[in-house]
């Protein structure tokens, strides 16, 4: 049994969005980000329990509407017509390709040899609700697919002698934690609307939100019971919106509106002007009126805009509500003409530096300069998410080929291979086996180990060291990689940000690292050996050192630092791990120490000068062994 929907508190906006996407399906879905514990499961749940219900016929596996009828569906040629629920299917994030889009029944091929369709999780959800908890943690083979059926509404199956295509238009519903790492940027741009919640910060509305959620518990019967009321008048709500949509009307001018809003905001897809048409006129509906209102655009550029409009991998996702307002005044009448006398006779602008702005670990600009290529010896050309990997032990299948002694059995191609051969008496032989062929992505580990030690507590070295990590970190977004920082100064080091393939939590942690103390780089690579380790079967990696190698602060109580750091260097050698190091010594008088670090590691070395702050753009090209 779900939380009532009704009954849920301190999320206004998060239902409203649902409740969107109820009124017009053919919006595409809500994306619903936010910390965890923050009710976006138990609204997404919730949302079944008010959707008006869909004519369908009984028995339907693809939900077929009257007129709308699948040639593949067998119980629509007999079945009656009835009412039912609009579907609600939950996508696994460890579903088979096979279990999402469909396969050979494999029942009826061994009853009778017939190659039959039985019908997956997108034909279940047609013309109803596909919700996946954590969806940026979907696997990329699913993503993909994902991507094909909500481009054209059409599920097609080319497989195992089958060739099926089938209706799937659905409305997408995900969660997602940003510590857990981004999206696509495809599949994000499919997302209707997107919401940002958070827990609420008000001691009343925290409190009350714990009494339901207990009560709940409790007693779940008399509590959805004690909400009935509320449930039926949203139910009565959304269905009556769905029947105003087609007659709500808006005009050229609030079309232009919508147009001039997306270009403002640097909105590149036009799937956004698309989408704020829809949930303008659907918010119009759902308030019962006929007409779109300004403050209907408003509402839904708050809704639309902040996943749209982010163009750097570093620009923090939202919507400077500030501007919207701005530009929706501009855009509405001008007021009666004022007496100007209280205008602004000091045209000045306040100068950066007095407008309180932190400069700590400020990242420092960088121009178009040549792109540096850096190359492990490795010996093999792929990296990042971007390489697949044919013959990977996990990933997509994406053939069965016979095999008399497979490794990974498929068991679907052997026993219809054993059922077509002959047809009524499945006998399975040697013969009939075959191996699943599986299509692997290997993602690379980006391992930042950065020196904020009092020797490099200079600002511009500060400044050029951040803006070398930065370009670095771009490279890693761009690839999908997996990046983690290690921060080491004072007495110890610390793992800053565990590995994540959220770089923008990544520049925040660096953002808000602070300098100054003692250099304990032997602590730094001990700790990067030990975050190697753990994170080696998951991921090839690449370590990226930033120090001027003057360490002295060592693990043991009367040990030499620079000798433990020269040691553990050599441990990382041994163990394969491709390097570079960035020398961040400067002045006249140099020891040259992270020269010797970079020819202990076997890595590359790079000077600060080579990183000039003015003429920045480092790219890492990893060449990493397959795992």
């Amino acid at each position: 049994m779900n939380f009532p929907f009704s009954a849920i508190v301190g999320q206004a906006q998060l239902q409203r969005a649902l409740m969107l996407c109820a009124v017009d399906p053919s919006m595409g879905g809500v994306l619903i980000r936010g910390d965890k514990g923050t009710a976006k499961s138990t609204a997404a749940r919730a949302l079944a329990d008010v959707l008006p219900q869909i004519d369908t016929v009984a028995g339907c596996a693809f939900n077929c509407g009257a007129g709308a009828v699948s040639e593949h569906c067998d119980a629509c040629a007999s079945g009656t017509p009835r009412q039912a629920p609009v579907p609600f299917v939950t996508l696994p994030l460890g579903a088979t390709e096979d279990r999402v889009i469909g396969s050979v029944d494999l029942a009826r091929a061994l009853q009778g040899g017939q190659r039959v369709f039985q019908p997956g999780l997108l034909a279940a959800a047609h013309r109803g609700v596909l919700y996946i908890d954590e969806v940026n943690l979907l696997a990329d083979h699913l993503v993909d697919v994902l991507l094909d059926v909500a481009a054209m509404g059409v599920n097609s199956v080319q497989r195992e002698g089958l060739s099926i295509r089938h209706p799937a238009r659905f409305t997408l519903v995900g969660t997602m934690n940003l510590e857990e790492g981004d999206l696509r940027p495809q599949l994000l741009d499919r997302f209707a609307l997107m919401v940002e919640v958070a827990a609420p910060r008000e001691k009343t509305v925290r409190s009350e939100v714990v009494r339901r959620r207990i009560a709940f518990e409790a007693d779940p019967a008399a509590f959805s019971a004690a909400w009935d009321e509320q449930q039926q008048a949203l139910h009565r709500q959304l269905a009556e919106a769905q029947r105003l949509l087609p007659q709500v009307t808006l005009d050229d001018a609030m079309l232009d509106l919508i147009s001039h809003l997306c270009c403002e905001f640097d909105v590149a897809s036009l799937r956004a002007d698309i989408v704020m048409h829809k949930a303008s006129r659907a918010l119009a509906a759902l308030d019962g009126r006929l007409h779109v209102t300004p403050a209907d655009l408003r509402a839904a550029a708050e809704l639309v805009l902040p996943h749209r409009r982010r163009r750097k991998p570093f620009e923090q996702p939202g919507l400077d509500r500030d501007r919207l307002d701005e530009l929706m005044r501009e855009a509405s009448p001008p007021p009666p003409a004022q007496d100007d006398a209280g205008a602004s006779e000091d045209g000045e602008q306040t100068p950066p530096e007095q407008q309180g702005e932190e400069q700590v670990f400020a990242a420092a600009p960088s121009a178009a300069a040549p792109r540096i290529v850096v190359e492990s010896t490795a010996g093999s050309s792929s990296a990042g998410r971007r390489s697949e990997a044919m013959g990977a032990s996990r990933g997509r299948v994406v053939r069965a080929v016979p095999d008399e002694q497979p490794t990974s059995i498929a068991i679907g191609a052997t026993l219809l291979s054993a059922a077509m051969r002959e047809p009524g008496h499945v006998q399975v032989t040697r013969a009939d086996l075959h191996q699943q062929i599986r299509v692997g992505k290997s993602a690379n580990l980006i391992l930042f180990v950065v020196d904020a030690s009092g020797s490099m507590a200079a600002q511009r070295r500060m400044e050029a060291v951040k803006g070398a990590v930065l370009a670095l970190l771009t490279d890693a977004y761009q690839r999908r990689d997996t990046v983690a920082v290690i921060a080491f100064r004072g007495q110890s080091a610390q793992l800053l940000l565990a590995p994540t393939g959220s770089v923008e939590r990544a520049e925040q942690g660096l953002s808000e690292l602070p300098t100054g103390g003692r250099t304990p780089l032997p602590h730094a690579l001990h700790l990067a050996l030990d975050t190697l380790d753990k994170s080696a079967h998951r991921a090839p990696a690449l370590m990226v050192l930033l120090t001027d190698g003057k360490a002295n602060v060592p693990l043991a109580a009367d040990g030499d630092a620079w000798r433990e750091s020269l040691e553990l260097a050599g441990q990382l050698a041994e163990r394969g791990v491709p390097a570079l190091v960035l020398d961040t010594e400067s002045g006249y008088l140099r020891l040259g120490r992270a020269a010797q670090l970079a020819q202990t590691l076997g890595a590359e070395c790079l000077t600060l000068e080579q990183l000039s702050a003015d003429n920045l753009a480092l790219t890492i090209r990893a060449r990493l062994a397959p795992t």
